[in-house]
């Protein structure tokens, strides 16, 4: 088993819709046969996942009588049981079918707006029942075409109100679950209300509960809006915010592409993976993405195997960033200490206000040392091309 192999204890996880994705999209129909989940379960674990997550109709469909639903969902645990799989995370599908057309939380439509919260209490008992301890909201209706068409003022009422509503039924239910908001730009709304993380971060701590939710923030969705990934995840794990994650790669400015993780923007995806890693986090490391239409089921076992043997080599690009030598000296005279003015500036007082004013800077100086830029981010490069 060499470095880069996939175990267990990397956390990484895939959603049943990313390996069960059957290559449709907008201009042609479907290219490869169905993946049950059970399938997606043992093939994911042979290949060193952690776990799996689900949409509620992921697993149970929609016109599912209870004695179904409970036959399905007592043979996906014993699945998860057999092949040593955890389920991670859950959420609810308010997006595909027509009633949620303009919107679920969002929805003009009161009788709309509780049908998506009855679905939604129906899934997490789902999800809390299959052992997941996180809840992902994602909003992809929350928007509009046609901005005459409602208040986004009320709007964002609205969608507050739901998700109150169902901190208020976790916590009825004891239910050991956090949730995580995952912000989107637009698609399939021409906007989504929220559309990034620091919009998603401000409307938590306007929630009832802001400690029990978190943001579940994704490459591709940033990436839409041609923002940096990396920076708004530092945002989030900053604020303590980060409670799920999902991975995949995106061209910027497109189309919502899904793309395996790595396979755009490699410098990106390393300063992500090094974020990550230096910081600890120890959350699922969630794909959320697909394997090419062009391929059938043996290339999404290779797409998946692919975006965690992706992750694992920048790990370890990562490790060698912090123990290079020409790199950690650059850094050392580009990220210069003084215990004084630190000390001083991190905490406003009467007294370090005055020092402060009475300190004296070369300004001329400073503002005409180079920093070497140039080369750190060369180092860079000839280390991810293997040349360092």
């Amino acid at each position: 088993m060499d470095a880069y192999t996939p175990r267990k204890e990397h956390k990484f996880t895939f959603g049943l819709w990313t390996v069960g994705n059957r290559g449709r999209d907008p201009f042609g129909d479907v290219v490869r046969d169905v993946v049950t989940p059970i399938r997606a379960v043992q093939k994911l674990s042979e290949l060193g996942a952690y776990g799996v997550n689900l949409h509620d109709n992921d697993l149970v469909p929609l016109d599912a009588t209870p004695t179904e639903r409970d036959r399905i969902v007592k043979e996906f645990k014993k699945a998860l049981d057999d092949y040593g799989m955890k389920l991670v995370m859950g959420t609810t599908n308010l997006f595909y079918h027509p009633v949620f057309k303009d919107g679920a939380f969002t929805s003009n439509d009161p009788k709309v707006r509780a049908y998506a919260l009855q679905k939604s209490m129906q899934a997490i008992d789902l999800a809390v029942e299959l052992g997941a301890e996180i809840y992902v909201f994602w909003g992809g209706r929350e928007g509009t075409e046609c901005d005459a068409s409602k208040d986004p003022a009320d709007a964002i009422k609205r969608y507050r109100e739901c998700i109150n509503f169902l901190i208020g039924y976790v916590k009825d239910q004891k239910y050991s679950l956090r949730f995580a908001m995952e912000p989107k730009p637009n698609e399939p709304r021409g906007d989504i209300f929220l559309p990034n993380v620091g919009a998603m971060l401000a409307f938590i701590e306007t929630l009832d509960d802001p400690d029990m939710v978190g943001v579940n923030p994704e490459v591709a969705h940033e990436h839409m809006a041609g923002l940096n990934f990396a920076h708004a995840v530092a945002q989030a794990l900053e604020a303590g915010k980060l409670f799920h994650i999902d991975l995949n790669a995106q061209k910027l400015n497109r189309f919502d592409q899904d793309l395996r993780f790595g396979s755009e923007d490699i410098k990106g995806a390393f300063f992500l993976v090094k974020l990550l890693e230096d910081h600890d986090y120890d959350g699922p490391r969630h794909f959320d993405a697909h394997a090419y239409r062009t391929e059938d089921e043996d290339g999404v076992w290779e797409f998946a195997r692919g975006c965690m043997r992706t992750y694992l080599i920048l790990k370890e690009k990562a490790r060698q960033f912090n123990e290079h030598p020409a790199i950690q000296e650059l850094l050392a005279q580009v990220q210069p200490r003084d215990a004084e003015l630190e000390s001083l500036m991190s905490r406003y007082s009467p007294q370090n206000a005055q020092v402060l004013r009475q300190k004296q800077f070369d300004i001329e100086a400073m503002g005409k040392k180079g920093l070497g830029y140039e080369k750190l981010d060369q180092l860079v490069i000839d280390l991810l091309l293997g040349v360092a």
